[in-house]
């Protein structure tokens, strides 16, 4: 079993290798060993954070091909919205712990809602003390509850 999970994601003849100690191999060879276990739902946090664009590139082709191959649901939380866009069926956009929307590929890329936009235009805040507020508010919360 092992073999064939492993010739599916491109690693067939690796079965005795043990990584190397790097954050790439870490990322990489725990994205591949975890989809070894046959999941119905996967989820991800900033799969691509810290890797070059080509191993980034290569995560989002796992992601993609493992998603159909294995008929399985798999939720990445990222900024990057060039992986976004190529992995997602579905999205969904969280602002402040709300939900500002959730959509298709194509529908996010073409709303007319102001957030959206502002996010996926990477316009800046326009007032910037809003967001310190909320951030204080967030660290005084936090502090009180110690």
């Amino acid at each position: 079993m092992l073999r064939l999970k492993l010739e599916q994601v491109g690693l067939q003849g690796f079965e005795y290798y043990m990584p190397r100690s790097s954050v790439r191999n870490e990322k990489t060879c725990g994205r591949r060993s975890r989809s070894g276990m046959d999941p119905e739902i996967l989820f991800f946090d900033e799969p691509s954070a810290g890797l070059d664009p080509i191993i980034a590139a290569g995560i989002d082709h796992l992601f993609s091909s493992s998603s159909k191959l294995f008929a399985m649901t798999i939720i990445v939380v990222t900024h990057e919205l060039a992986s976004a866009y190529l992995i997602a069926d579905r999205m969904v956009l969280i602002d402040k712990g709300n939900i500002v929307a959730i959509a298709t590929t194509e529908e996010m890329r073409a709303s007319t809602q102001p957030r959206v936009r502002q996010f996926l235009d990477r316009v800046a805040e326009p007032e910037v003390a809003r967001e310190m507020d909320y951030l204080q508010m967030l660290t005084e919360e936090r502090r009180r509850s110690r």
